[in-house]
């Protein structure tokens, strides 16, 4: 498969929250990132932490399944992390007392055997970590947490839950980054400081676009970049799913070094063929959905609305009133398939959207 040449090797727009999150990064606050997938929540960690100086310490709670899974992630990341010799030997020192096996060949790890108890007497002994490390080395250290809640599969207690809340309120050169979709009613609980990502605008799109096409010998005319910025919506990484394609195809029919203006039917034509590479995957999406959801999704898509709850839009789309509808919009927000109702209730995935409008045709 051919390198995307179109991957930025920089950051997209976002220079507002990057400086915003550098900021709360820098003045130990805790934070929160939330955005649909693919929005650059990671990447701006990265740049921020990498402008504060912060060490990155990363979790997914999808991967943990119970308690000890939990902390052997942690470990991971932390060995990761801290991982130059001295560093190393620092963190075999603070576990010298713990019931833990320190392993260096043939990769650093941490192996331990223990009961239930146990493995809650490590876990808060292994939180403090960080914070002693960031002493130590006089820095700070970000822990990333992804999908948080979904610790509650196997806390039933909310035990975990509860210590690691308290431990984002305590540590002073520990910030807590929370990612998720959209903002939940606990996490205002945390004093987070909160980082919502709104779709790039077609000027930051334009911005990092238009040099890298003329370094490949690309121009779009004007209507064909409107279109293109029709499709994309702002959604950077469609963005550079549909800019490679066209690329790829461009290649097929380069004869010179000379300019290559991309017309209007060349973009469409090439997100038609974006859309049925995707078809596999969207398929297999909404397969997974309830109806009603299916059922907004498709309305959205074929007419577009800031007003989904409007007597004429339910009657027009014969879709479910009151509760119901807003239940499913709820629900489609957190999947990150839908903007709220501060981005007009539209998409989030232009692609989906296409898809959808052809498959509804």
């Amino acid at each position: 498969m051919s390198i995307n040449p179109f991957s930025p090797q920089r950051l997209v727009g976002r220079q507002t929250e990057l400086e915003q999150i550098s900021q709360i990064l820098l003045a130990d606050g805790d934070l929160l990132i939330a955005g649909v997938a693919r929005s650059g929540r990671r990447t701006l960690v990265k740049w921020a932490a990498e402008k504060a100086g912060a060490r990155v310490i990363t979790l997914d709670c999808l991967r943990a399944t119970d308690g000890d899974r939990f902390l052997k992630l942690l470990a991971e990341s932390l060995l990761h992390t801290f991982d130059r010799p001295e560093e190393l030997k620092k963190l075999q020192e603070l576990i010298t007392n713990q019931p833990v096996s320190f392993e260096l060949t043939p990769k650093p790890r941490l192996t331990w055997k223990l009961s239930a108890a146990g493995i809650w007497n490590l876990f808060e002994y292994m939180l403090k970590l960080p914070q002693q490390m960031a002493e130590w080395l006089n820095c700070r250290v970000a822990i990333v947490l992804h999908n948080f809640t979904h610790i509650r599969s196997w806390d039933r207690k909310g035990a975990w839950e509860e210590y690691l809340r308290r431990e984002i309120q305590l540590q002073s050169r520990v910030s807590y980054v929370l990612i998720a979709t959209v903002p939940e009613p606990w996490m205002h609980k945390l004093s987070l400081q909160v980082v919502e990502l709104s779709p790039l605008s077609n000027v930051e799109l334009c911005e990092w676009l238009e040099p890298m096409m003329r370094e490949k010998y690309l121009r779009f005319t004007p209507r064909a970049l409107s279109l293109f910025t029709e499709y994309i919506q702002g959604n950077l990484s469609d963005a550079i799913a549909l800019i490679g394609r066209i690329w790829l195809h461009y290649l097929t029919k380069k004869e010179t070094d000379q300019d290559f203006l991309i017309q209007p039917n060349y973009v469409h034509e090439n997100m038609i063929a974006l859309i049925e590479d995707l078809a596999p995957t969207f398929e297999s999406l909404i397969m997974l959905l309830p109806p009603t959801q299916v059922r907004v999704l498709e309305s959205l898509a074929i007419d577009p609305t800031v007003s989904p709850h409007s007597r004429e839009y339910i009657q027009k789309h014969q879709l479910s009133k009151g509760g119901s509808l807003q239940g499913a919009l709820d629900s489609l927000e957190q999947k990150g398939l839908v903007y709220g109702a501060k981005y007009g209730y539209r998409i989030a995935l232009p692609t989906l959207q296409f898809w959808l409008k052809q498959r509804l045709g």
